[in-house]
């Protein structure tokens, strides 16, 4: 609050740092006042009525480590290093996605300070249309000091990634597409392109190799997972199978070191009703550019 204020005296602009994660690039802003949230780090959960509160400066990695205490998950991206603030008020799109939807349909109240230093509570009952607008509306709204958010019964999974050469990345894409809508809810997967970094758990024939390959996420109960993924261990002649039990954090944060602080992204996203033999086209074109060092390129999930 004091900084807001200190920024509308003074005519600066203002821009805010959460968690680090910003793709969208409304995080930086040259000559302005930065308002950094990253020591807020705080998380507490309510395991009864299956909430978290999340201050605004905190990582995925921060709120798995308090939610799987009590059995529970909130919907995230697919690294722990991820910022919350970034990811749930751009939107939020992880392995949790098909079973219980995006982080910002969890969002229940963002505590929030506004351009003229005030605060106020964000919610379906107080201040809705700022509610409306911090799910969706775009951006610069307010700096969102916490989150409070919908949690679900998630612990363990049965999870990994599957790759494929690079040569059937137009198999796997037009199977993929085929195959992921009559699959449960409890089954999520995103399709990539990528070089197969030189680094374990990968093991060492296939480093620097391109590949195509699928990260499935199965979090129903474990004793119908066989049934469940039955449809996807069968096809084609993977070059790997990574697909194992695990703890949800641990598959949150199984690709960290492939993205290590400091690097500079620009992303943008669409919903797209299906996989469209043109789009597949232009991944099979892409598949060929792939440079030989570690990079993803998410199609879909």
């Amino acid at each position: 609050m004091t900084a807001v204020r200190f920024a509308r005296e003074h005519g600066l602009l203002v821009s805010v740092r959460g968690g680090g994660h910003n793709a969208g690039g409304l995080g930086v802003w040259d000559d302005a006042l930065l308002i950094d949230l990253s020591q807020m780090r705080g998380v507490s959960v309510d395991p009864i009525g299956k909430i978290a509160r999340v201050e605004g400066g905190c990582v995925w990695g921060d709120v798995d480590h308090a939610t799987h205490a009590f059995g529970l998950a909130t919907p995230s991206g697919i690294l722990s290093t991820t910022g919350v603030g970034g990811l749930t008020l751009g939107g939020g799109i992880g392995y949790l996605a098909r079973r219980c939807g995006l982080t910002v349909d969890n969002l229940l109240a963002a505590d929030v300070v506004l351009a003229d230093g005030s605060f106020v509570t964000a919610s379906s009952d107080s201040y809705p249309d700022l509610f409306w607008a911090l799910r969706g509306g775009g951006g610069n709204f307010g700096v969102v000091t916490s989150f409070l958010l919908r949690c679900h019964e998630v612990s363990t999974v049965v999870a990994g990634p599957v790759l494929y050469d690079i040569a059937d990345t137009g198999d796997v894409m037009r199977w993929y597409r085929e195959v992921q809508p009559g699959l449960p809810n409890e089954v999520n997967g995103w399709f990539g392109l990528l070089t197969v970094p030189p680094a374990a758990p990968f093991p060492k024939e296939l480093w620097l190799r391109k590949a195509c390959g699928i990260v499935w996420c199965y979090t129903g109960p474990l004793d119908r997972a066989d049934q469940a993924l039955a449809p996807l261990r069968g096809f084609g002649s993977p070059l790997l199978d990574g697909v194992a039990v695990m703890p949800y954090p641990m598959l949150q944060c199984a690709f960290d070191a492939l993205y290590p602080p400091g690097l500079q992204w620009y992303w943008r996203a669409d919903f797209f009703r299906e996989i469209t033999d043109p789009a597949i086209t232009i991944h099979e074109e892409f598949s060929d550019l792939l440079p030989t060092r570690s990079r993803r390129c998410t199609c879909t999930r």
